[in-house]
Formats: structure tokens, sequence, C-alpha cells
């Protein structure tokens, strides 16, 4: 089925190669922010559900669009790895650029989502239980007086706001900072940062001293460096200095008896300073979005507010922060018919899967009543977010602020998506309101 071509794994079946076009769109950041990838997942799903992109400047991969392929190839950690080459999409010129500065490693961080079995369990168990709802729920009201400013905020602003840049990107940001242990005059320094990681991409989210063309340059010069330099004193002081905060338990964190190494510690900093507050961030903005253009459902919640827990799940399912994953075949096997080798890349379509006609009844509706709502968004199996308890509580409690004290909501401009094939949402989104 493959053939080596200049040392890159080529595959020669044209049965499995997705047309140019749509491979060209599922590494192109500027399609995640408009409908064209949700055109290009809706084509593949219909047609080529397990297939092959092989778009200029990347190692080709394998696509997974379809809902039950994804939480299997989820489910099957030892078969379908995290760590054996990046998990995040890069460019093969990228890729070669990070080898070369980590001694080979294809990974610039060593975070979970980076780790596999034996590793990736201990070190998810040295905070798994700050983020299980019985400790989350010490939190609740800490959580709600955070909510309340926030929407005091919002409602004081007379009427008209950006949403996503005075409310959702700052009150997700506030609660885990707060958790992390990082003090509040340093919250705007962690959101720029967190833009630049995952934004960098997207000209107006990119750090300005590296050309847009090479987010790599963004990341290796400037942000993955600052985030090591302000990490790395927090952790000192923690080490003389513990407190009651996350940032502590990291600090002192020992696996097999020793403690983790600087890498893996300032990676777990990093990915909880960013990932905990940023995926929040998205799905809260696409979740406003989705009721100014809605009206009606907006009612909905406004008559029965037991439905919030729903619009949560709706919201998460919409948005899907996390478009894509990839994975890497361990060994050589046969998936759905198709016959993998060893070391073949793998991306997980996430925001495909949540739009999958076979499981969601009207997949491009906003429907805040869904039931049932399989969303995966969260991932499936070992790397099942670890955040994902908190993400659903923080959302539940602004929406239990803001909503009966809305009166009407609609947009007041025209919104946009940030440009990201990994991680993207709502950059802007200028709404207009009245009160209660």
């Amino acid at each position: 089925m493959f053939r080596r071509l200049g040392g890159l794994r080529r595959m020669t079946l044209s049965d499995t190669r997705i047309p140019g076009e749509i491979a060209a769109n599922l590494v192109d950041p500027a399609a995640y922010a408009d409908a064209r990838i949700h055109d290009s997942y809706r084509w593949l799903r219909a047609n080529a559900p397990l297939s092959v992109a092989e778009p200029d400047g990347f190692d080709p991969f394998w696509v997974v669009t379809r809902h039950a392929d994804i939480l299997e190839i989820s489910r099957q950690n030892g078969l379908f790895l995290s760590g054996a080459r990046s998990p995040t999409l890069v460019s093969a010129d990228v890729d070669a650029k990070v080898r070369a500065a980590m001694g080979g490693s294809p990974h610039l961080l060593r975070t979970l989502i980076h780790m596999d079995a034996p590793d990736h369990p201990k070190y998810r168990a040295m905070t798994q239980a700050w983020f299980m709802p019985q400790n989350l729920r010490g939190l609740e009201d800490r959580i709600r007086q955070i909510a309340r400013t926030s929407v005091d905020k919002m409602l004081a602003t007379g009427g008209e706001c950006d949403f996503v840049r005075q409310v959702a990107l700052h009150y997700p940001l506030h609660v885990v900072m707060e958790i992390l242990g990082v003090p509040e005059e340093d919250e705007p320094r962690m959101l720029t940062l967190t833009q630049e990681l995952f934004g960098a991409a997207d000209p107006e989210l990119s750090r300005k001293d590296a050309p847009p063309p090479d987010p790599m340059a963004a990341l290796s010069q400037g942000v993955i460096a600052d985030f090591y330099a302000y990490f790395s004193r927090l952790s000192a002081d923690r080490r003389a200095n513990p407190r009651g905060d996350l940032a502590s338990v990291i600090a002192n964190s020992q696996v097999d008896g020793q403690p983790i190494s600087e890498l893996e510690a300032m990676s777990y900093y990093i990915i909880v300073a960013t990932a905990g507050h940023d995926t929040t961030s998205s799905s809260t903005g696409g979740a406003l979005w989705a009721l100014a253009e809605r009206p009606g459902e907006l009612a909905k919640l406004q008559a029965d507010p037991s439905l919030i827990p729903g619009l949560v799940e709706e919201s998460i399912r919409w948005t899907t922060p996390v478009k894509t994953f990839m994975r890497t075949v361990a060994e050589d096997t046969e998936f759905e018919g198709r016959k993998l080798a060893k070391n073949d890349w793998m991306m997980l379509c996430y925001a495909s899967g949540n739009r999958d006609e076979s499981v969601f009844e009207d997949p491009d509706e906003f429907r805040v009543d869904r039931k049932p709502n399989k969303q995966l968004a969260f991932g499936y199996g070992a790397h099942l977010c670890l955040g994902q308890h908190l993400a659903r509580m923080e959302m539940r409690i602004l929406w239990e602020e803001l909503i009966p004290r809305l009166k009407t909501l609609e947009l007041a401009g025209e919104p946009k998506m940030s440009q990201a094939t990994f991680v993207n949402g709502p950059k802007t989104l200028p709404i207009r309101f009245t009160i209660q």
C-alpha cells in the first residue's frame, strides 16, 4: 500500500487519496475560521471517512472524520499513540526544525497530550484529584463570585460590547489562574502568551517579532521561552514556599520516587495555563454567538433555566475548540477495511465527529435542548480532557448568572473566528443587548 519516495512515506492507492482542494483545507488555518472546513468535513464523511491527505509541505496522514471511528481510535491508546510523532499538525519543515532543536524528539514540550502509557497515567495522577467533581464543589462559590463580577462588568457597558474580549477571555482565565496560583496582575501576560501560542498562524494573534508564515519561529524563539522564564520563577518559589495551589503540586511532584524533570514541570504549567482557559473561552463565545443569532433558543433558556446544562453541552459540540489531534499507528494493523502501517500519522477531526449526521439530528442546527448530545469535544479514553468538569462548571455558572438578566440579544457587528488547525474559537464577538 505504501512506497518510499525521498525518505517520505507516500500512499499509492488512489481510492484512499483525498482530493487536493479538501486536503489543502485540512492544513489551512484560515479554513478553520470560515465555513470551508465544515464543507470539507461534510464531503469526507459522505465520501471518504477514512482516507489519506497529501497536502504540499506535509507528511501524508490519514483523516478520520466519523464519530464512531474517532471514539474507537481514542479508545485504543496502545495502538494509536500520542507520543511517537507530533500530536498536533505540523509541516514537514517544522517537524524537522523541532527534531533538530530537541535532539531528535518531535516535541518542544512534554505535556500529557504528548505522553503514552506508562508515563501518561502517572503524570495525569499528579493533578487529577484537583479536577474531580468532589473537589470542584468546594470552588463553586468562588467561581460564582468571579462569574457575577464578569456579568456586572458586561452589563455596565451600557448595552453593547465585544463579548469575547470583555467577558469570554477573562472569566475562565481568572478562574484557572487562581487555581494555578498565578497572581491576578500577571493574568494579562498569560492571556497574551496563550493567544500567541494557539494563534501562531493567525496574523492578528501571532507574535509580531516572528514572520507569520513560520509559526515555529514564534514558538521556539519567544512564546515558550517566555512561559519557561515565568514558570521557572514560580516553580522555584513554590518549592521553597509551598501553598495550597496547583503550582505547588506541580513544583513538588515526584514520579517513580524522583522529582519530575524541568521540561515536564514547565510543560505541565504551560498546558494548565493555556488549555485550562482558552478552550472554555471558545465554547463560551461560541454559545453567545449562537444565541445572538437565534432568539428562539435564548427564549427557551429564559423560560426554563434547567436547560442551561444542555446549553453547555451544545456549545461545546457546536464550537469544538480542539479541532484536531494527531495519532501515530504503533504497528501494522487494519482499521475499517484499511491497512495501516506502523508510524502512519492520523488526524482525528473532532469538529467533524461532532457534526456527524449518523449521530446528531440536524447537526448544523444549534439546539439548547438537544438530547441525547454525544459530543466528543473532550476526547475519549485515556486522554479524556482532565479539566472537563471544571469547564462545564464554569460555563454553567456563567449562564446561570447572565441569562436571567438578559432581555434581548443580537449581533452588533461581524464576529470573527481565530485561524488555527489545532485550537480555535471566536476572537471577536460584538453584541448588543438589553437587560431585564
